[in-house]
């Protein structure tokens, strides 16, 4: 199973607590993820988030319905979590999301990403021809919906 990896990186101008905050609500996910994707949580609300916590999700690609369960692998309030694909469209698929303060409102934000693609060469043909830009476009509009909605400017670098 190969492995390949998504690093990105946001300053985002708002206190730790406040951006953490703001990931920490899995429904803002559904608010920083691209339309066509018709992402939704199917996890009754309120999400208590903490190790343990498993999410429910429905998203469609290409059309096709696809549900997806992940479970929050750590968390460590303020600083970090990790969720971790347990059923979805990756072979695997595990999150790692990182805040760091860089003053006293500035927060920087990392997300690192390790996938690997089902379906051996077929997979990695998929991956090479359009999931890997496919991610980048998912998160590219992650990192602007994000700083839209916390009323900040978008910096980005990856």
């Amino acid at each position: 199973m190969k492995i390949h990896f998504l690093e990105r990186q946001q300053i985002i101008p708002c206190p730790r607590a406040e951006t953490f905050a703001f990931f920490s609500d899995a429904f803002n996910l559904e608010r920083i993820t691209p339309s066509f994707l018709r992402f939704r949580i199917l996890t009754p609300s309120p999400i208590n988030m903490e190790t343990g916590t498993l999410i429910e999700y429905r998203l469609a690609l290409f059309g096709a319905p696809i549900n997806w369960r992940t479970v929050i692998e750590s968390w460590i309030p303020e600083e970090s979590f990790v969720d971790r694909q347990i059923k979805g469209p990756y072979a695997y698929w595990r999150h790692t999301h990182t805040f760091d303060v860089k003053g006293p409102r500035q927060t920087l934000m990392q997300d690192r990403v390790e996938y690997s693609i089902p379906l051996a060469i077929l997979g990695r043909v998929a991956h090479g021809l359009f999931i890997k830009r496919w991610l980048n476009e998912i998160f590219d509009y992650r990192a602007v919906m994000t700083a839209h909605l916390l009323g900040v400017d978008h910096k980005e670098t990856s």
